[in-house]
Formats: C-alpha cells, structure tokens, sequence
C-alpha cells in the first residue's frame, strides 16, 4: 500500500494513530478517555481490519483490562482508604521518616517499593503504596515526584525481572530457564537498576517537575487522620502486607506442589491477587476500622468516598486497554517482531530489541515479554552457550522501555500524581527508559562472567 510492504505500513499506521492521540490530549484538549476511543477506532479503520472486528477489538482490550485491573483498584483504593483515615499510612510513614531521616526517605520508598513489589503486580503494588507516598510528602514538604519516582522504579523493576510476576515467569517457561537462578540474577540486576532509576533519577527530576498532589486524592489518601490513637506499626503492616503474604505462599505452592494437588489449588485460589486483596480489605474492617474506634456506618462512608475519585482513572486505563488490543489485532506487534528478527544481533540484545519494540507499539509489558520470548527462543537454541536466564532478563528489561500513551500504567501514573502529558513523559517515560537501557547494560556485564 503507498509503495510500502505490510509490515512497514502497519508501523507507519501505528506511529500517525500515535502522534494524533498525543496532539488531541495536549493540544485540542480532548479528555484522554475519548481520545484513546478516536485512535483506536482510526488505527482500526486505516489498518485493514475488518469494520465489524474494530470497536469489537476496543471492547475485547477495554474489558480484558478492567477484568482484572479495575478489581484490583476497586479493592486497592478501599485498602488505601481504611489505611489513611485509620491513621495507618501516617504510622508507616512517622515510622520510615525517624528511620531514614527526611533526606533519605526516597531511598526508603524505594527499597519498600523493591521489596513489597517482588510478590505483587506492578497495579497492586501501586495501590497499596500510593497512600505512602503521598502521606510522607505532606508530612515532610519533601517533593512528591522526589519520592514518587523511587517507589514507581522498585515497583517497575520487579515487575519486568524477577519472578513470579507474570511476564518473567513465562519467558521462563518459554526459555526452558531455571527460575531460581532467574530469580538470584534479577536480584542482582534490579536492585541497582532502581537506585539509578529511583532515587538517583528522582531527585534529579524532581528539580524540573516537583508535581502537585491533586486536591481531592491529596484530601483523601493523606489527610490528617481524627484525634485518636494511631495503630500500631506491627499490625499496620500485618494488614498491609496480607496480600504479599499470601501471593508468596501461592507461588511457593506452585513451585512445590504437582498441579492436581489439592493443596496447591486451594493456595491458587486464596493467593489470587483478588482473592489476597480480598481478604486484606476484609481484615482493614477491624483493625483500621472497628479496632480504631469507627462505627459501622463511617467505615461503609469511607469505603463509598474512596470510588469516586478513580471513575476517571478506571475509564482511561480501560480506553488504553482498547488502544493497546487495537495495536495487536491490526497486526502491528508481529511486523515489528518479524522485522527485528532479520536483525544481526546477540541473542541477548535480539531479546531486549524485540521486546522493546514490541512494548513500544502495544503498551503492555507482559504481552511484550511474551511474544518477545517466543520470537526469539528457536534463534537462541542455535546459538550455544547463551545464558537463558539472562535472555529472560533481558526480555524483561526490554519490556519496560519507552512507556506512553497507549500504557495503561503511563494513565495510570499521569491522574494519581495530578501530572501533565508532557510531565507524565519527562518523569514516569524517562524512568521506565532508564531502567530498561540500565538493566541491559548490567545484563550484557553479567553475561561475561555467568
């Protein structure tokens, strides 16, 4: 078409429908929601898929989405809710601020962030965080990207490079890797990839963009709790941490356990991200509510005024589900796979490349690290003694590069810190750059002496 093969026109295709979803949000204004509809529904058309498959692709994306994500913020945000009118993110944040010191308290957020985050989704992880963030920079006058950004990057680096989140652990599987050393060798990349993405870059950028808490999730999730005593730091965290508690049981049940074992399939169902979240909101009730003095009423207050403020939130992290399916029916993520296969590269950087491009074009780490993986695994099976643990680590660095606007994250991160588009790239897009361009550099090292 116009003199270019399919492959090249579908990349053309998908960069227009881009660059015209960026002008309509920052220049005509447009609310993102609407704007992701309109590219979406433009890329489709002028794709060649089918007119009956178009808004039937958004749809599927929208709702593959919010099946699980708008759960999981339904259920993080209520979590939050009960943590900061109990006074519970006030605890842990009194508690990180006397150990740290206010200097350093990003550097705590970020090694809380590491290591709450390695059980977690990366969507789960930021729910139950997020109240942190925003209670320490209230409490010191502390920028709130400064502190921000530390615990994004602890969240992000775990989700792309040690498992058991979803990406790493199938690129193991496609790999034929040992989990247990993928596992000690994302340890060994990650935690210094987020200190150079976390607290090192955030207080960089925090010079240029310090961000301002909107109003209502600032009045919401930090607020000053009622005069009453604060919960303890131990139950707070008891609370808190239920859910990694029992994705962490869930995980060591699979690696363990045979399949079919009963055993095993109760912890899958009481280790499900739903089900965990579940249960910890189920127990904030008492500790954050009833044990705190609260009636019956004002808890079910609190839990109806946490919704809210996430209408927005859930309807454009949907629409970016929508725009992101778009991307991979109309075929764009396999032209992008299938031309960087032809590439002269090390296995090791083909995995990083491919995944990169892959995220790049539809937005979602998980589907990049997979169908990175599979593009590259019978390529790596040719050549010998490439490590296979750090083709899955690099797979998952390269699934973490250039995130924007058809990632439901970059949406995700833009509403919570009350961020411009243009700030949302400067701040959240440049760290998930970093943390990809970093970790392939500690990887490539890594592979001269493993």
């Amino acid at each position: 078409m116009f003199g270019m093969s399919q492959e090249m026109f579908l990349l053309v295709d998908a960069l227009v429908a881009i660059v015209g979803l960026i002008l309509l949000i920052t220049r005509w204004r447009v609310h993102p929601f609407i704007a992701l509809t309109l590219a979406a529904g433009f890329l489709g058309l002028t794709s060649g898929m089918p007119v009956d498959k178009v808004m039937k692709s958004f749809q599927d994306g929208f709702g593959g989405v919010l099946g699980f994500v708008g759960i999981v913020l339904g259920l993080g945000t209520m979590l939050g809710k009960m943590m900061a009118e109990s006074g519970g993110a006030d605890r842990i944040a009194r508690t990180l601020i006397d150990a740290f010191g206010r200097e350093r308290v990003h550097w705590a957020m970020m090694f809380a962030a590491f290591l709450v985050g390695i059980p977690l989704f990366f969507e789960i992880g930021f729910v139950l965080l997020i109240p942190l963030v925003f209670i320490v920079a209230r409490r010191t006058g502390v920028s709130l990207i400064r502190i921000g950004i530390p615990l994004l990057a602890g969240l992000s680096v775990v989700h792309g490079l040690v498992p058991p989140h979803p990406g790493p652990l199938l690129a193991i599987g496609v790999f034929n890797a040992d989990i247990g050393k993928t596992i000690f060798y994302g340890l060994i990349v990650g935690l210094p990839t987020a200190m150079i993405a976390g607290p090192i870059f955030g207080k960089f950028i925090s010079k240029y963009v310090p961000g301002e808490a909107s109003p209502e999730l600032m009045e919401q999730l930090a607020r000053e709790p009622e005069a009453r005593e604060l919960p303890g730091f131990g139950i707070t965290l008891v609370t808190v941490l239920l859910p990694v508690a029992l994705m962490l049981l869930k995980t060591f049940a699979d690696v363990a356990l045979d399949e079919k074992n009963i055993v095993r399939q109760w912890m899958d169902f009481i280790g499900h991200p739903i089900t965990a979240l579940l249960a910890a909101l189920l127990l904030s009730l008492y500790t954050f509510g009833f044990a705190r003095g609260f009636t019956s009423k004002q808890i079910m207050k609190f839990v109806d005024d946490s919704l809210a403020p996430t209408a927005a939130i859930v309807l454009i992290i949907g629409a970016g589900g929508g725009f992101k399916q778009m991307l991979v029916a109309s075929g764009v993520g396999n032209a992008i796979g299938q031309m960087a296969l032809h590439a002269q590269v090390s296995p090791i950087l083909l995995a990083w490349l491919v995944a990169g491009l892959i995220r790049i074009a539809t937005g979602s780490a998980t589907v990049a690290t997979i169908t990175g993986a599979g593009i590259v695994a019978p390529l790596a099976t040719m050549v010998p003694g490439v490590n296979r643990e750090l083709l899955v680590l690099a797979t998952g660095a390269g699934s973490l590069i250039l995130s924007h606007v058809n990632d439901a994250g970059f949406w995700l991160v833009k509403q919570y810190f009350n961020m411009t588009v243009a700030e949302t790239f400067k701040t959240w897009t440049v760290m998930e750059t970093l943390i990809s361009v970093v970790a392939i550099i500690f990887i490539m090292l890594l592979s001269l002496i493993v």
